[in-house]
């Protein structure tokens, strides 16, 4: 039976193409249309014949009114669809004042974006969600690039509407081969032994690729007992930078200084006499020496994350919050100076782990590319579900003990590049 479309006298042709069925795509493009009162009509529909091959489908959009096409089609444009007939270039208008931008602007995704300017494709460099597209005219083209709305001075060229974008959304299928089984789904009963395995793998070959490998850490890495893990994977070469907070750093160099963790001996997992104020006494002594690195240099501290960090060189950034104490003298007590300084060293993140923070998770997975593999580890699984509530959907979530994580993928990348020396 034909569907009468008498009712909708706004329509518009659209096409997309990827992994349609097995990310779930073209469902939840059905989905959006009939949730905002639209309808559809599939005019053609190619399935992938392999696991490997893109789908294909050309479909009809209808609507009500044009305020409401536009508002779907704009929905449709995060999940990659695209207008059949040629697209125009995108629209820029000029900020008439610093950290003003017109009504209209474009609000990025963290997807892999492109816009169209003088009839050619653009992609759009530091790639983040909630962000602004700022265009800059070269002698040959454009540069375009992601800017935070406090970064926009007055007349800066920035993209406004939708007409001119392009979006290449990320598909589950990607993760297939290297994390198929977990799905991309919170599983406390998923086997961790098979997550860091794959997980292991992964990362030895994303630094063969030359990309970088990140960690986001809380100091629950330090309570339990996976620091010294952590510091391993360091020392051996298998983190390019860290980002923290102050507590991070204070119960490592605790540890290190009078071998307890929030007053508690890490060998005996009893309190210690006047242990509570053992963190005090670590940032004291950081005091004294006038920070971590001088400290490192006159012998006081002699091992753990930080000393690690410090003795490689390896890039940190710690950013403070209302609760810290102290804080260390590198920590950026400035949230803007903090944004910054995380936004610099992840530039060209292939894969970033998440170890037990919350905070610095969602902060971290807002600033990633939808491209970056992301791995959120933490006994509770409501972390994991609120980073990808909040739009870090690449997000691959293992519940389990971090400590325990830390020494199985340290133990597992010496496994893998043993068998590779004798291989």
């Amino acid at each position: 039976m034909k569907t009468d479309f008498s009712e909708f006298p706004f329509a518009l042709e659209q096409t997309v193409k990827g992994h349609l069925i097995d990310s779930g795509i073209m469902s939840a493009i059905m989905n959006l249309i009939i949730r905002n009162g639209g309808s559809y009509e599939i005019n053609e529909f190619t399935i992938g014949q392999t696991h490997l091959e893109m789908s294909f489908s050309r479909f009809k959009l209808y609507a009500r009114t044009e305020s409401q096409l536009k508002r779907i089609q704009e929905g449709l444009l995060e999940f990659g669809c695209q207008k059949t007939a040629e697209e125009q270039d995108a629209i820029l208008k000029s900020s008439e004042k610093d950290m003003t931008v017109p009504e209209d602007f474009y609000s990025t995704t963290n997807h892999l974006t492109e816009v169209k300017l003088g009839g050619k494709w653009y992609k759009v460099e530091n790639q983040r969600m909630d962000a602004l597209i700022a265009c800059s005219k070269l002698s040959e083209g454009w540069k375009v690039e992601c800017r935070k709305l406090r970064e926009v001075k007055k007349g800066d060229m920035l993209i406004c509407g939708y007409p001119g974008i392009r979006i290449q959304p990320e598909f589950k299928e990607r993760d297939r081969e290297e994390f198929g089984f977990m799905n991309s789904e919170v599983s406390s009963e998923r086997r961790v032994k098979i997550a860091v395995s794959k997980i292991a793998k992964n990362l030895l070959e994303k630094r063969k690729r030359g990309e970088k490998i990140g960690v986001t850490a809380g100091p629950v890495v330090v309570h339990t007992g996976g620091g010294e893990y952590l510091a391993k994977l360091i020392k051996d070469g298998y983190i390019d930078f860290l980002l923290s907070g102050n507590a991070l750093a204070v119960h490592d160099i605790e540890q290190n200084l009078y071998q307890t963790s929030l007053g508690i001996d890490i060998n005996l997992g009893e309190p210690v006499h006047e242990g509570h104020k053992n963190h005090m006494r670590a940032i004291n002594t950081v005091f004294r020496h006038g920070s971590i690195k001088a400290a490192i240099e006159a012998g006081t501290i002699t091992g753990g994350i930080m000393y690690e960090i410090t003795k490689r060189n390896i890039p940190f950034a710690l950013a403070g919050s209302i609760r810290d104490d102290g804080p260390l003298p590198e920590v950026h007590t400035d949230m803007i100076q903090a944004q910054n300084a995380y936004s610099k060293l992840i530039q060209g993140c292939g894969m970033m782990l998440m170890l037990s923070t919350m905070l610095h998770g969602i902060g971290v997975g807002n600033m990633l590319p939808g491209y970056v593999k992301t791995i959120c580890v933490d006994i509770n699984p409501a972390v994991v579900t609120k980073l990808a509530d909040r739009g870090s959907h690449q997000t691959i979530g293992i519940v389990t003990d971090v400590g325990s994580f830390l020494l199985a993928l340290y133990n597992e990348i010496k496994q893998l590049e043993k068998g590779q020396t004798h291989s």
